[in-house]
């Protein structure tokens, strides 16, 4: 499926909204194509078959909950991605690690972003190897959206 017929949603469920729903998504969509011309060898690739994505901030609680219920490790992280297109991101780890790397919390949550669609894209991190080829891609797509 094209990028431009691809939905790419971003809800806001913080009550606090330290990351913004309207830049993530402006800069998610501008990151699609992006992923989409990465997928990883061999593996399946799920995105181009979703007509949607939908991408939810969530607090530092909630992402430890659902990582909890579904992977087995109550502790917060900063992403989940789930097959049938829902990205969770977690904009309290966006705000604690923007803070610290000195960057703005919202490109931090779009990394986040451009890593679970990569995920929807066939990349996985669980192999060293992967990984490195996983974080350069998405970094690089990041700098090509939100340079520094």
């Amino acid at each position: 499926m094209p990028a431009s017929s691809l939905l790419l949603d971003v809800y806001d469920h913080h009550p606090e909204s330290p990351v913004s729903a309207a830049v993530l998504a402006e800069r998610g969509r501008l990151a699609l194509p992006l992923c989409l011309e990465s997928p990883a060898a061999g593996a399946p690739c799920l995105l181009p078959g979703l007509e949607e994505v939908e991408v939810s901030l969530v607090t530092d609680k909630e992402i430890a909950r659902v990582h909890g219920e579904y992977l087995d490790d109550p502790t917060p992280t900063d992403v989940i991605t789930f097959h049938h297109g829902e990205i969770l991101i977690s904009a309290d780890t966006a705000v604690r690690v923007a803070g610290e790397l000195g960057q703005p919390a919202d490109r931090e949550a779009l990394l986040y972003l451009i890593h679970g669609l990569l995920h929807l894209n066939g990349h996985d991190d669980q192999e060293e190897e992967a990984r490195g080829l996983m974080h350069a891609r998405q970094e690089a797509i990041l700098a090509a959206i939100w340079p520094i």
